[in-house]
């Protein structure tokens, strides 16, 4: 029985493991979202192209959450926590070779060069998400089965390592911006990637619950269920539509590529439809990775940016997440009173409101103070909607929590990161021509983007942006300040539009709870003789 120390001796340990690899992928997602001006400015990227790099990272995260997810109680957590750890190293070794690369191939093709580069940071990250996406995967189900009592309390401890990680990674930034390259700033997640790997090693790590139960793994497929897999396979579909892109395929080979996916799992499941509720919590995850991680890729950047300064709105950035981490350590208490689903619905609020108001305020407190709705509103909500489907879904194990993982991690990517940066491209490339035709003929970027079935557009120049950015208002010129103007309306009109999901997101929140009050209140499931087969799985599970 979880008695506030787990299942299993060790279960602290294998939390606070999980914890450093959480905040490992803090620190670089921070790091790296500090240092996306540094790449526009050096390499001359658009908004757009900024967003489809750091969303390239959050796709890897996805689809190694859910592949990982699958394997993971045949390859073994230790084993894969290994290979979490060869791929962190890994994605620092590629990343790096940007500027190399970029630097030789730059006097003679500077298209080529630009073009070498993105490639070298997309891939990084993609690699860097590949280590993100199997620490999550294992840490996930790991949480769940240790503390089965007190699921939502330590699966918000476990992911306070996120905002802990950004919170480093944003003082990383705030200290060393301008003072040493960004590679140097980067460098800095592997320190607690090489503490994890540490703590992980001579541990014992316990199967999910499913698992020890003998849940096979076609009865743990089913409870994803044809509904879900077809949810999956909506924003698998947008990856593969990419990959046919970037490879001069047609991309409907992609969305016929995802069809068979969908089949092709949906006859091993024999086209059983699996529970409606899991397949309606994969579509607000959905909505919670775009308007969360994506809205965080560019939070720091669009904040700066209205407050005139880069480092002031990566302060704010940490501030937030500072009061993320804290407030994670308190789930506990909360959910005991309001229920996990009450506090996914006050979270939504704060996080409509939060976003409202930082698309509308111009002053500095005003905007800390919008920062700190949001910050509230966005805390709980991750981690409490993979407890409510580790407490509602047992047999599905790691399965069900890894594909809620995933597909917020694949959303975020896909969706979140590059749909927020082509709506700054858009409103911002709009206002300008709209104002000043002729400054937006002289700052449009060469390079055309476009996202999803929106149309295409030519963004402002990541390079001449940053410069304007750069200067006091006093020494623009008119054209610079209708530039500069534009960026700003950008930044906030994306803000503004964003906050439509959370709205959305509550407004059914709220509906479930009236469901389940109908049926005589939220209640978590157990596999029958849980507490005593989990224990003894743990005994059994061999040492790293």
């Amino acid at each position: 029985m979880d008695n506030g120390n787990g299942i299993s001796p060790n279960a602290k340990r294998i939390l606070w493991a999980g914890f450093m690899a959480i905040l490992a992928e803090g620190v670089g997602f921070s790091v790296r979202a500090g240092i996306l001006g540094d790449w526009g400015k050096q390499f001359g990227f658009t908004q757009t192209e900024l967003g489809e790099i750091t969303g390239g990272g959050l796709t890897g995260f996805g689809i190694i959450i859910l592949f990982s997810a699958l394997i993971a109680d045949w390859i073994g957590y230790g084993r894969l926590m290994i290979c979490a750890f060869i791929m962190h190293v890994l994605s620092a070794v590629v990343t790096l070779a940007a500027t190399p690369i970029y630097v030789s191939l730059h006097a003679t093709d500077p298209e080529a060069a630009k073009h070498a580069a993105f490639l070298c940071l997309f891939w990084g990250m993609f690699i860097f998400a590949i280590g993100n996406g199997i620490c999550e995967a294992v840490a996930n189900p790991l949480v769940a089965t240790l503390f089965p009592k007190n699921r939502t309390h330590y699966l918000n401890i476990l992911h306070a390592g996120w905002p802990a990680g950004l919170v480093l990674g944003g003082l990383i930034a705030y200290f060393l911006a301008g003072r040493v390259r960004w590679e140097i700033q980067m460098s800095f997640f592997l320190a607690p990637v090489l503490v994890y790997g540490l703590m992980c090693i001579g541990q014992r790590f316990p199967k999910s619950e499913a698992s020890a139960h003998g849940v096979s793994f076609g009865e743990r497929l089913a409870e994803v269920g044809s509904l879900g897999v077809f949810v999956l396979c909506l924003i698998i579909s947008i990856w593969f539509r990419q990959l046919c892109s970037q490879s001069h395929v047609p991309q409907f080979v992609g969305v016929i590529a995802a069809g068979v996916l969908l089949l092709g799992i949906s006859a091993v499941m024999k086209f059983k439809l699996g529970p409606p509720l899991f397949a309606l919590l994969l579509c607000l995850h959905t909505l919670l990775g775009y308007v969360e991680l994506g809205t965080d890729s560019w939070i720091g950047n669009i904040t700066g940016n209205i407050l005139s300064s880069a480092s002031h709105g990566l302060l704010l950035f940490v501030y937030t997440s500072t009061l993320m981490t804290v407030l994670r350590f308190c789930a506990g208490p909360i959910v005991h009173k309001i229920s996990p689903l009450g506090l996914l619905c006050a979270g939504a609020i704060f996080s409509f409101i939060g976003l409202t108001l930082l698309g509308h305020v111009h002053t500095s407190l005003l905007l800390v103070g919008a920062a700190t709705v949001y910050g509230v509103g966005k805390t709980f909500q991750w981690p409490t909607i993979l407890a409510v489907v580790s407490e509602r879904f047992p047999k599905g194990g790691a399965i069900t929590i890894g594909c809620m993982g995933g597909i917020g991690m694949l959303s975020a990517g896909l969706l979140g990161g590059p749909g927020i940066g082509y709506n700054q491209d858009y409103m911002a490339s709009q206002n300008l021509k709209a104002q000043d035709p002729t400054a937006y003929a002289e700052y449009k970027s060469v390079t055309k983007n476009q996202f999803l079935f929106f149309p295409e557009i030519q963004g402002l120049d990541g390079t001449k942006v940053a410069m304007i950015r750069e200067k006091d208002d006093a020494a623009r010129t008119p054209a610079e300040k209708e530039v500069h103007e534009a960026d700003l309306y950008g930044g906030r009109k994306a803000l503004q539009t964003t906050a439509a999901i959370p709205a959305t997101m509550a407004i059914v929140f709220l509906l479930m709870i009236l469901y389940f009050k109908a049926r005589g209140g939220y209640r978590q499931v157990h596999i029958e003789g849980a507490g005593s087969a989990a224990h003894e799985s743990a005994d059994k599970e061999a040492a790293l």
